[in-house]
């Protein structure tokens, strides 16, 4: 239970990852992953990366620059430019929906405007999932340039598109539904220079 923890990654650039285990029974046909980061890197760096062994960028949070992100979904993606960072947490949410190739963007427990991505494709299952790094294989193949720098937390992957109510929730910390890969239950493995810490503010 990671709950009020941070992963720190101490060091910049890294080669430090951390493996996260979720239990996927089927391909996923829609998904909300959400997390928190504290970081003061202005360079492009990877938040959540999840590769198949056919499809390197299947899920990914990925920072090109301040005030800006990217969601990719089986190897495409969209950009949402947000407020530059002023030195605080940022918490995000990514929503997607195979059906009608709808992404969604919550930026701090706010909706960002909709966009088209991937309409008809299935996210795969003999996934990796890591954070601090983005596979350019599956499993590895890291750039050390787009490696994660700062504080992670409150990581979680659910097999759904969560309600605007439970996105909130996700920001403001409350009670969540049950997650294929959530916080308060997560199975991961520290790869290199990674500490697990409380959090020193909220």
């Amino acid at each position: 239970d990671l709950y009020r923890k941070v992963f720190v990654f101490r060091k910049d650039p890294s080669d430090a990852y951390v493996v996260l285990r979720a239990k996927l029974e089927q391909p996923l046909q829609n998904f909300t992953v959400c997390l928190r980061s504290y970081t003061d890197l202005t360079r492009p760096h990877s938040l959540f990366s999840y590769a198949t062994k056919a499809q390197d960028n299947e899920i990914l949070l990925f920072k090109p620059k301040s005030g800006e992100y990217r969601f990719y979904v089986g190897g495409k993606f969209v950009t949402y430019r947000v407020p530059e960072g002023r030195g605080d947490w940022e918490h995000v949410c990514a929503s997607w929906e195979s059906a009608t190739g709808i992404a969604e963007f919550w930026f701090n427990g706010k909706p960002w405007p909709r966009k088209g991505l991937q309409r008809g494709y299935t996210v795969g299952v003999e996934g990796v999932i890591l954070l601090g790094q983005e596979q350019d294989a599956f499993g590895g193949g890291f750039d050390i340039y787009y490696s994660f720098s700062g504080e992670l937390a409150d990581v979680y992957l659910w097999d759904t598109g969560l309600s605007p109510d439970k996105m909130r929730a996700a920001y403001q910390s409350l009670r969540l539904p049950p997650a294929i890969m959530a916080w308060k239950s997560l199975s991961y493995e520290v790869k290199g220079d990674v500490v697990v810490k409380p959090r020193l503010r909220e």
